[in-house]
């Protein structure tokens, strides 16, 4: 592996200085957090409180200024640096550790320049509110550590948001050590970047970034850069994927493990909330791309939309589904700030070109086993921003795109998901058959984590049950970040032809209790990504599938990948890894390739068929 462990070097963080590792042991996201729960330690004790109360949010006082909730901070130039730094200071206190609390919080700053260093913690979003990133430029850093679980792994750095402003960060480099569900987006970063903090880390996502430096990948296992300029790019481990990205490295899978695609087919930035010259809110929504490389910004403004925010509901803590329903019926788009709300019934999304932002992580969790949301099958329905979090009353699917059988084109206009992200169990028990089904055709998905928790509260082989992450019946869907773990049947299924998909990040359930527990039929286990055997087109860039047994280590998975034999369907750079040994895949596609096991831990490969 070629990892680059940080030596000889000290990093100054928050006012001390920690040493660096010598040494760095890979695992992927959340096999510390099993491997220590089994040697009977807890791997979310810190001594640090889950959360501490804090005070009122700072509200923009201008006259127009939308009422964004109690969980929003707008600033000013003009507010003085002390109280600003107080208040990031406050928020990240409180959400350092809390992994899996209520607390949500958006920090956004209004076009200017400061003085100050956001440390992003749990379900905190950082954002500029400029329509360029460059509108907003910070003179410290906005960045990600991993100091709360030692030592600084940072494979547990979920939920978390970095978007649209500028960072010249001091000294030069500024870090992101972060895994699944943490995006890094229209960052225009004056320095170099760092995406570990010594320890480990495991997989992530940069999209519409310009990084003027190096970014240095360290320990990182895998990530995807999509659509990004960038000076250079230094370290790998498992699977590294390019797309559209200026100044990437030339493909060299497996030695060392880079995927490079020169242009994104087709993609859609997502929308973002911003301030325009005369001082109104509007949220932005950039145009469809096709066959794009570089960022939609650093060669002038952006291509796309600007809604008035009074175009939209906003929801605050305390609104109901009936509420958000009412107001998508009546015509309005979406604006949810940082909040967790209970539906008790489907959000129903049924006009096109529709759009429904999230802030800070904003969290829908559905009750009494409904679906979270529906989206018509239209076009154009932009959905950012969300996390969808399983209820303790099993539902059968928490979201799904066009209705079963859907079959208009939306090629001119798709429905894309962007940061959308779904829990299963964690924060508590919770129960879902399916995650996300795609009935439209040409839905573009950008940046999904769908995950089955593996560690949390209400975490179990029989609690928090869940067959499916991810099932694909529309045509021509592409994927690019798809990021499906620890479901217990098929990962992925794929049924739609023409679909696309630029990297996939999966670890199978770390908990089947026996091999006769975990049997698809006469096979050993479920394939990782299954594409179903009447597709005649698909074709996937970059994936990676781990297992991790620690229930039973002699479980054996047959494949990670399950396609049908014919040359419309193209896999290309593929890696399988037995972490630590915990358990065996046999191959790596079909018969091929492989295995993985506690003899050969990582297996490659580099085209199929």
């Amino acid at each position: 592996m070629n990892s680059e462990p940080r030596t000889g070097r000290r990093f100054l963080r928050r006012g001390r200085v920690l040493p660096v590792a010598a040494a760095v042991v890979l695992l992927a996201s959340g096999a510390f957090a099993a491997q220590s729960a089994m040697a009977g330690q807890d791997p979310q004790s810190t001594g640090a409180p889950a959360s501490t109360k804090i005070g009122k949010a700072f509200a923009d006082p201008s006259a127009d200024a939308p009422d964004l909730g109690p969980n929003v901070d707008v600033f000013d130039p003009s507010t003085p640096t002390a109280d600003i730094q107080g208040r990031l200071d406050e928020v990240f206190q409180q959400q350092e550790t809390n992994q899996f609390g209520e607390e949500r919080h958006a920090e956004l700053f209004k076009p200017g320049s400061y003085d100050v260093d956001a440390n992003v913690g749990f379900y905190t979003q950082v954002a500029g509110l400029g329509l360029s990133p460059d509108d907003v430029n910070i003179n410290g850093a906005v960045h990600a550590e991993a100091d709360w679980f030692p030592p600084q792994n940072a494979t547990q750095n979920f939920w978390r948001d970095a978007e649209n402003l500028s960072v010249t960060p001091t000294g030069g480099t500024d870090r992101w050590a972060v895994s699944q569900a943490a995006p890094y987006r229209r960052i225009h970063l004056k320095g170099d970047l760092a995406l570990d903090d010594g320890g480990w880390a495991s997989g992530g996502f940069m999209a519409d970034s310009k990084v003027d430096g190096q970014v240095r990948s360290g320990t990182q296992q895998q990530w995807l850069s999509r659509n990004d300029e960038i000076g250079s790019w230094n370290g790998s481990n498992w699977n590294m994927v390019f797309v559209g990205v200026r100044n990437a490295p030339a493909t060299s899978f497996p030695n060392p493990p880079y995927t490079t695609v020169d242009q994104a087919p087709v993609s859609r930035e997502k929308p973002f909330l911003y301030i325009d010259d005369a001082g109104a809110y509007q949220v932005f929504v950039p145009a469809l791309r096709k066959n794009a490389s570089g960022t939609t910004w650093s060669g002038g403004d952006p291509a796309g939309e600007s809604l008035p925010i009074d175009d939209f509901y906003i929801a605050k803590p305390g609104a109901t589904a009936a509420d958000m329903n009412a107001a998508l019926a009546a015509g309005k788009n979406l604006l949810v700030t940082p909040g967790v709300y209970h539906l008790d019934q489907t959000l129903k999304v049924t006009d096109p070109d529709t759009v429904v932002l999230g802030m800070g992580l904003a969290t829908l969790t559905p009750d009494d086993g409904i679906s979270a949301m529906s989206v018509a099958d239209v076009d154009g329905v932009k959905i950012a921003g969300l996390l969808i979090d399983a209820g303790t009353t099993n539902s059968p699917t928490l979201m799904e795109v066009g209705a079963d059988g859907s079959s208009a084109s939306h090629a001119d206009n798709p429905t894309s998901l962007s940061d959308v992200f779904f829990r299963v169990g964690g924060a508590h028990v919770g129960k879902a058959a399916k995650s996300l089904v795609v009935n439209s055709s040409d839905v573009i998905g950008d940046h999904l984590w769908i995950w089955r928790a593996d560690h949390g509260d209400g975490v179990g082989w029989d609690q928090n049950t869940a067959a499916n992450g991810l099932i694909v019946n529309g045509d021509d869907v592409t994927m690019y970040g798809l990021f499906v773990e620890h479901y217990q049947e098929y990962q992925t299924i794929w049924n739609g032809n023409g679909g696309r998909t630029y990297f996939y990040q999966n670890e199978m359930p770390y908990d089947p209790p026996s091999q006769d527990a975990w049997m698809s039929g006469d096979t050993k286990g479920y394939a990782a990504y299954k594409v179903a055997d009447g597709v005649t087109d698909h074709e996937a860039w970059g994936l990676g599938s781990y297992c991790n047994f620690t229930a039973d280590r002699s479980v054996v998975a047959e494949h990670s990948f399950e396609v049908p034999d014919t040359p419309g369907v193209k896999f290309h750079d593929m890696v399988t890894v037995s972490l630590g040994g915990a358990g065996t895949i046999n191959h790596v596609i079909n018969g091929t390739g492989g295995p993985s096991n506690g003899g050969s831990q990582v297996a490659n490969l580099v085209d199929y068929p």
